[in-house]
Formats: structure tokens, sequence, C-alpha cells
């Protein structure tokens, strides 16, 4: 990872005020990293914060995919993701399948304020950092491969 952060920002329904505020109130640490988002939240975002966020599609239409897709292609450095685990979700599935490629490809996820402040407020934040390494299944046993060691989705060549 580089010093300048690829951030994905998301929230369900029910948190995206609480996102918005959040991103308010980091702004200034914000605006030095690339930022990307769902569909809904990405307009949020861009509309009252003027911010330049990149936009997947509406997560329930595909933008969770869309954002776990850039995990595995190295284009998501750390996750902000507002959840909401009290409400029913048309696109669950697709929830658990983000959080489950963040965390097989050691990706950070803040899934709350608090966890996100923290991570937002590490050192290592604007610095270039290359995670250890991530696991993968292969078979029934599990082994340890660099995270260099990706391949690009569609192509099947290496990611810088």
């Amino acid at each position: 990872m580089k010093s300048r952060k690829r951030i994905a920002l998301i929230a369900h329904d029910n948190c995206k005020a609480d996102l918005v505020d959040w991103v308010r109130y980091n702004r200034g640490t914000l605006t030095a990293h690339a930022l990307c988002a769902t569909g809904t939240t990405g307009g949020i975002l861009s509309a009252e914060l003027a911010l330049d966020v990149e936009r997947f599609s509406s997560g329930p239409l595909g933008g969770d995919q869309q954002v776990g897709a850039a995990i595995v292609e190295g284009r998501i450095d750390l996750v902000v993701f507002f959840w909401d685990p009290l409400e029913p979700h048309p696109h669950d599935v697709d929830v658990k399948a983000l959080l489950r490629i963040a965390v097989v490809y050691n990706i950070p996820i803040a899934c709350n304020r608090s966890s996100a402040d923290f991570m937002l407020s590490s050192p290592l934040l604007g610095l270039p950092y290359q995670p250890m390494r991530r696991r993968q299944a292969n078979g029934r046993r599990a082994r340890i491969i660099p995270l260099s060691s990706r391949l690009h989705v569609a192509s099947g060549k290496p990611i810088a």
C-alpha cells in the first residue's frame, strides 16, 4: 500500500447519516486519500460534502460485489462499512461476502464509528504499508501466500 490509501465508504440506509457525520468530522484526513463508495452513499457524500468520490453501483444492485472485486484486484486498501446488523437486507449474502473477502485479503475493515476512528487515527494510515500475508484455502490446508502474488480477476495478470 502506498501512503495515499484507497478507501471504500459504505453505509446501510439506517447508518448513512452516521457515516456522513463521520466523514464530515474526518474530511481533512480523508481528502488526502482516494475515496470510493457504493452508489447512494457516494452520491450523498459528493452532494453534501463536495468530495471527489468514485461511485460503484448501489449495494443491493451489485455495489457490494464491485467493492469485493476491487479488493481482490488490489484497488482498495481499507474499508469503512457502517452496516446495520439488526435489520434484514435483501442482499445480506453480498454483505457477508464483502466482509469475508476483506478478511481473506487482509484488508482493514471498520464496521462502526469507533473502529473507523481507530483505523483513521493509526500512524500507519499515512505511511507506505505492506500487509504481511493473507491465507488462501488450498483443499483441506491453508497456506500463507504473499499479497504480491494476487492476480487480476479478468486478465489473470499479476497485480502491481
